[in-house]
C-alpha cells in the first residue's frame, strides 16, 4: 500500500465524513417526504395510469 501524504489523508477523512453526512441526509429526507406524503389529505385521488 503506498504511503499517502498528511494533505491526502486530510482529503480522504473529509470525502469519507461528506459521503456519510450525504448518506444519511438523503435517508432522512426520503423518510420526510414518505411520512408526508402518507399523512397528507389527499383530495383528489388520481387513478393509476399505468396497468400494473
Amino acid at each position: 500500500m503506498p504511503q499517502l501524504s498528511p494533505l491526502n489523508w486530510i482529503f480522504l477523512f473529509l470525502l469519507f465524513w461528506t459521503a456519510v453526512l450525504m448518506v444519511s441526509v438523503l435517508i432522512w429526507w426520503s423518510k420526510k417526504i414518505y411520512f408526508l406524503t402518507k399523512t397528507s389529505d389527499v383530495t383528489d385521488a388520481k387513478e393509476n395510469k399505468w396497468n400494473w
